[in-house]
């Protein structure tokens, strides 16, 4: 067993570990509290975006119209735009979505190249020899859209200049605060919806989409697209973004929860070895002078 004086350095270590934890959680607290806001603010203008830019690409001639509706007749090459953190100390929060990611480019079997957003996703997958063609750091706060316009707009020129055949994004889709979710989404070329998820107060629900609203073009059709599109195509990856920001302090405000509580759970445990060593040593001192007076007292 150690000694006194190891259990007290010991639970002064622990003590120090649970003020910085508990510091941490309660820093990523107020952020996610602000990081939910402004997912819920903008949840259902993007949601709106996102069912008029998939109801534009089935009308009659509309791949005619732009090339972000466009499909390509094979697929040569991707491009993966990978949302993590420059931070860890947010649980299982990165690895989760880079895992995802990996595992999705795999069953593509197609050439793939990186543009990652955070440190610790471009970390993980420089490992495995990945082509990053562009690396932005993590938000430390809710971003405004000119903020992630030049992300949106290294997706939008690579489609467009033919370097790649279809753009898909990697991020973190937040639920709760117990409960984030990571997805795989396709963003361009645009196509029309299948069964889109969404997530309302916590829980799922499916639309089907059905594309059957015709839409009539006021100024012409090429002009108002040209203008539309690229935009419309900004607004979901900045949903991403959000939703991938509050994701991660939800998920470091529960990592350090816990990481508190399992250091007082440990403060605990070596609080009482403290004390039974403290008790130790006492017995034996007062048996060493209890020995000590008697062998006197015989002498």
């Amino acid at each position: 067993m150690a000694s006194a004086r190891e259990m007290e350095l010991r639970m002064r270590s622990v003590n120090n570990i649970s003020q910085v934890t508990r510091a941490l959680e309660a820093v990523s607290a107020s952020k996610v509290r602000q990081s939910q806001q402004s997912v819920q603010a903008s949840r259902d203008y993007s949601s709106r975006v996102l069912q008029v830019l998939q109801r534009l690409a089935p009308q009659d001639g509309s791949q005619q119209l732009h090339p972000l509706l466009t499909g390509r007749e094979s697929i040569t090459k991707i491009e993966l735009l990978l949302i993590t953190s420059d931070r860890g100390l947010a649980g299982a929060y990165n690895m989760n979505i880079t895992r995802l990611a990996l595992d999705f480019l795999r069953q593509r079997k197609v050439p793939v190249q990186w543009v990652t957003v955070g440190h610790k996703g471009r970390d993980l997958i420089r490992r495995s020899g990945a082509e990053i063609t562009a690396d932005f750091a993590s938000f430390r706060r809710s971003p405004e859209f000119t903020d992630v316009t030049p992300i949106a707009r290294t997706l939008l020129d690579d489609f467009l200049s033919g370097s790649v055949d279809e753009v898909y994004l990697a991020y973190t889709d937040f639920v709760n605060t117990l409960r984030q979710i990571p997805r795989v989404n396709r963003l361009l070329p645009l196509s029309p919806p299948e069964v889109s998820e969404h997530t309302v107060d916590g829980e799922e629900h499916s639309e089907v989409g059905t594309g059957q609203f015709e839409y009539i073009y006021e100024p012409e059709s090429v002009e108002l697209l040209e203008a539309v599109l690229p935009r419309f195509t900004q607004v979901q990856v900045f949903q991403a973004v959000l939703e991938s920001l509050a994701s991660e302090h939800s998920a470091r405000m529960v990592a350090m929860r816990n990481a508190t509580d399992n250091a007082n759970e440990l403060s605990n445990r070596l609080r009482l070895a403290y004390n039974k060593a403290r008790q130790l040593a006492v017995t034996s001192d007062l048996l060493d002078i209890a020995g000590g007076a008697e062998a006197l007292q015989s002498a």
